[in-house]
């Protein structure tokens, strides 16, 4: 029994759940590649925990309620209003 913490089977069923059909020099390729990606996030586990940045602040202004446009001031220059909207193009 090998030592690989990934065994062909596993490679096989993941295969199933990806509706992909694999040749067994397949599977033996695919369960050392499995293994290798297992190795590389064992890897990640042991980079060492670093200080947070600390947590962001709003830099931006407070919102202000200000009057905004009547109807009439809006569609002032609208090229083509209709019933108190803008008109535009028809879209087909």
């Amino acid at each position: 029994m090998s030592d690989s913490p990934v065994d062909p089977e596993d490679v096989r069923h993941v295969a199933g759940l990806a509706r992909v059909d694999l040749a067994d020099t397949e599977v033996d390729e695919f369960t050392e590649q499995f293994a290798d990606i297992l190795d590389y996030f064992e890897a990640l586990d042991e980079v060492p925990e670093v200080d947070s940045e600390p947590e962001l602040v709003n830099v931006m202004r407070d919102d202000e309620v200000h009057e905004g446009l009547s109807q009439e001031e809006a569609l002032q220059n609208a090229p083509e209003t209709e019933d108190g909207y803008f008109k535009g193009p028809s879209v087909s």
